[in-house]
């Protein structure tokens, strides 16, 4: 396995994998996680505080008072020099409402000419593809999902939003993504799913985890309205739109 170690101040240690977004590399950092959380409750790594996965690399995150660089290491060589197994979570497929267009999706149309697509077939194909969680971040419970098929690329906006609506179900390059907070962003917005993506009272917090699929299937402005009253005052996790949760 190549991969190299990057300092990250006196508190972390990245182990970058490599350069590019491949579900190969999500594999693989997913795989190189597991191993070092079960060397942490094997009691092989005291003083580790958390790890954070990304597209291609995998950040340890310790206390100083604790362990070190020149603790840390060699047990990591040690681990990835090992051959590595798949998570054993459950794979997971989600189909969420989104409301695309109008006031809710104000870049479909500018987004459909400049793809010379009609916004009916940006629509078609946006909701005909499953994507795969990548990773959780930008925002708590912000899923990065990929791959868009290459008809719906565009780079980001030029210029950012201030306010981008929670919610927002949007594009940018090969990936799409849902806001699951209000905040700025760049990204090409194309509807609104109703459904929370995150909360302190859910045992994960973040309703996706790297490695999910996803699947959108459009709704129109009635039924989105009612389901956003409903999850405006609904804490429960939404499992009813867990289509699927099955082993490896």
């Amino acid at each position: 396995m190549n991969y190299r170690l990057l300092d990250v101040g006196d508190t972390a240690v990245t182990v970058e994998f490599g350069q590019r977004i491949d579900p190969a590399l999500l594999a693989t950092v997913a795989a190189c996680d597991q191993a070092v959380l079960a060397a942490q409750a094997a009691g092989r790594l005291p003083g580790l505080v958390e790890t954070v996965p990304t597209f291609r690399s995998l950040t340890l995150i310790y206390d100083p008072l604790q362990t070190s660089r020149a603790a840390i290491d060699p047990v990591l060589h040690a681990l990835f020099s090992a051959p590595l197994s798949l998570p054993d979570k459950a794979m997971r497929l989600w189909c969420l409402p989104v409301c695309y267009g109008g006031e809710l999706g104000p870049d479909l149309e500018a987004m459909a000419s400049a793809l010379g697509l009609s916004p009916a077939e940006v629509v078609e194909r946006h909701a005909a593809e499953t994507y795969r969680v990548y990773m959780l971040g930008f925002l708590p419970g912000f899923p990065f999902m990929g791959d868009l098929p290459p008809a719906l690329s565009l780079p980001r906006r030029h210029e950012p939003r201030l306010r981008v609506p929670a919610g927002s179900v949007a594009t940018a390059g090969q990936l799409t993504a849902i806001y699951p907070w209000e905040s700025p962003g760049g990204w090409h917005l194309l509807g609104r799913c109703p459904v929370p993506l995150f909360s302190a009272r859910w045992p994960d917090a973040a309703l996706f985890r790297p490695g999910d699929q996803v699947r959108f299937h459009a709704v129109d402005t009635g039924e989105y309205a009612e389901l956003e009253d409903r999850w405006r005052t609904d804490s429960q996790l939404p499992t009813e739109y867990l289509l699927q949760e099955s082993p490896h």
